[in-house]
């Protein structure tokens, strides 16, 4: 099984820098893994990594649509795999950097649970009418016993799914839903650990060079562009917060006040996201001695 790093962890832990320092002692291309850095011109809001910071290191899925543009995690993934296909077979290690869960769900594991026909459906639908809810959850009993004695039968539309994703997938969702059966590669997952504290005095600094930066100019460039707060690009933090300031319901102070809270609750979800994972490595990002020892080991196996 082909080998990826990933470098997860809440946002303002130190990913970049980080992340930078390994792929130099790899020789490897950086992947970002973040929803955000994907659009252009939405540079300060989202703490991009600068040309500076890259050190000539390649990076990918960085400024690759506008702001108005739809994008999805599977979009995310079909990108992303032909970059991985590309550095394996140059016998390089891709790292995976960035604190984006769901992305990097995606490129973990199959995106099988995501399977859908509508002709598979509409028939199991016609099924239904036909048979009754006792007929398709004994249906479901026969191929995935586990998954149907978490179902109630009148829980017709759970049944239905995980009917579907056994005839388009051949896989029954009990499974699936194994996560540790499930992964796409041979992964070393390092999730930066900080003192809870610590982190949300960085976040707040960060937010405060952030608007040093220019952090208003960026969001009024960007409305003066055409793109609006109703834009998925828009909606998140560090751009949804000026709404209110552009029609005078909040001050400047108030804005950034908002921002810095928003983010340490941001911080706290992807860290209860990231210990879903359960083999995680959970390293203070100073300890880097610990970190390129889990590396080297990793790459030698």
């Amino acid at each position: 099984m082909n080998k990826i790093i990933i470098i997860a962890g809440p946002t303002a832990s130190g990913k970049t820098n980080l992340s930078v320092e390994i792929a130099k002692h790899l020789n490897t291309d950086i992947i970002s893994c973040d929803s955000m850095q994907i659009y252009k011109g939405m540079d300060i809001g989202t703490a991009k990594v600068s040309t500076s910071e890259m050190q000539g290191v390649k990076h990918h899925m960085i400024d690759i649509i506008n702001p108005d543009q739809p994008f999805s995690v599977s979009d995310y993934f079909d990108m992303v795999k032909p970059i991985i296909d590309k550095l394996h077979a140059e016998n390089k290690i891709p790292l995976i950097c960035g604190g984006t869960g769901l992305y990097i769900d995606a490129i973990l594991y199959p995106l099988t649970m995501g399977a859908k026909d509508e002709n598979i459906r509409n028939k199991l639908q016609l099924e239904l009418e036909q048979y009754g809810p006792e007929y398709m959850h004994n249906k479901l009993k026969e191929i995935d016993p586990l998954e149907a004695e978490k179902i109630h039968a009148n829980n017709t539309k759970r049944v239905l799914r995980a009917l579907e994703i056994y005839q388009i997938t051949g896989q029954i969702k009990s499974d699936l839903n194994d996560r540790s059966k499930q992964l796409n590669y041979e992964t070393l997952l390092i999730s930066l650990d900080f003192n809870r504290d610590e982190l949300y005095n960085r976040i707040n600094k960060r937010v405060d060079i952030m608007f040093e930066n220019g952090l208003e100019s960026e969001v009024r460039r960007l409305l003066n562009d055409g793109y609006s707060f109703d834009m998925q690009s828009m909606q998140a933090i560090g751009y949804k917060e000026f709404k209110d300031y552009f029609v005078n319901n909040l001050t400047i102070e108030e804005v950034k006040e908002l921002i810095k809270k928003n983010t340490r609750h941001y911080a706290k979800r992807q860290i209860t996201w990231f210990k879903r994972y359960d083999f995680a490595n959970w390293i203070n990002p100073n300890n880097t001695d610990k970190i390129f020892d889990l590396i080297n080991d990793f790459r030698e196996d």
